[in-house]
């Protein structure tokens, strides 16, 4: 069965800009904290955080977190996302989970575009769900039962598989994240993801996240003769995002 994406925010920093403000304030003031957390809370940060960002001093945004539940993404979409080693993962398990009951698939806009290959694909799908079932049977009749089945079953499943994962990190590595994996030559799918997360932390963190996006927001493309050549029209999409 195909899958779709969805992407929700399941917990983040409370007052996310006030505790940026708050730890960026502490490295310039001789203020205790009860007087700096007074202060922080009744101005206007924007300005602030915004001059911070544009400096470049991120480490305070480290002080912020962001915990995302990601479902109806493909195996290979989650190879990807997980060399981001500055994050946190749990990761829905092939070998603790049976997929006997049938397991999602993504399948990609080249070949769902095409009503040919993707007939061809769903077919493939629906082959190896069934020698995944044929798997598990014989397996439980030599008395392989739970775990022990499905861990080595799964290694018939492909990359487009489906796989549901909850990711965790601070505001500065989202920062790089979104540099990253937002840009137009990334890989199509960990891109939708990332434009999603980045619509959610938005909604929260609007002054840390205002200019986020890929590289070309704010300068140059860094991609050189691998550039989309789109730059102004990327940058319009995520100023209005």
């Amino acid at each position: 069965m195909e899958s779709k994406l969805n992407v929700a925010l399941l917990a983040y920093t409370p007052d996310p800009e006030q505790t940026v403000a708050a730890a960026a304030r502490l490295c310039y003031s001789a203020s205790d904290v009860n007087a700096i957390k007074e202060t922080v809370a009744s101005k206007d940060q924007e300005p602030f955080i915004g001059k911070l960002v544009d400096s470049g001093h991120l480490s305070p945004i480290e002080h912020t977190s962001f915990t995302f539940a990601i479902e109806g993404i493909s195996r290979a979409c989650s190879h990807q996302l997980v060399r981001h080693r500055l994050a946190s993962y749990s990761q829905q398990s092939q070998r603790y989970v049976s997929m006997a009951d049938g397991f999602g698939y993504i399948v990609p806009p080249s070949i769902g575009q095409d009503p040919s290959l993707k007939e061809q694909f769903e077919f493939f799908m629906e082959g190896i769900q069934e020698f995944y079932n044929r798997l598990i049977e014989a397996l439980n009749a030599r008395g392989i039962e739970g775990e022990a089945a499905y861990e080595d079953a799964r290694f018939v499943l492909p990359n487009a598989a489906e796989t549901k994962i909850i990711v965790t990190m601070n505001g500065r590595e989202l920062l790089h994240f979104f540099t990253q994996r937002c840009c137009r030559r990334a890989q199509w799918e960990i891109r939708a993801m990332a434009v999603e997360m980045l619509k959610l932390a938005k909604r929260e963190a609007p002054t840390i996240f205002k200019d986020a996006g890929p590289a070309c927001i704010g300068g140059p493309c860094p991609e050189g003769v691998y550039s989309c050549g789109s730059a102004d029209e990327v940058r319009q999409q995520f100023r209005t995002l």
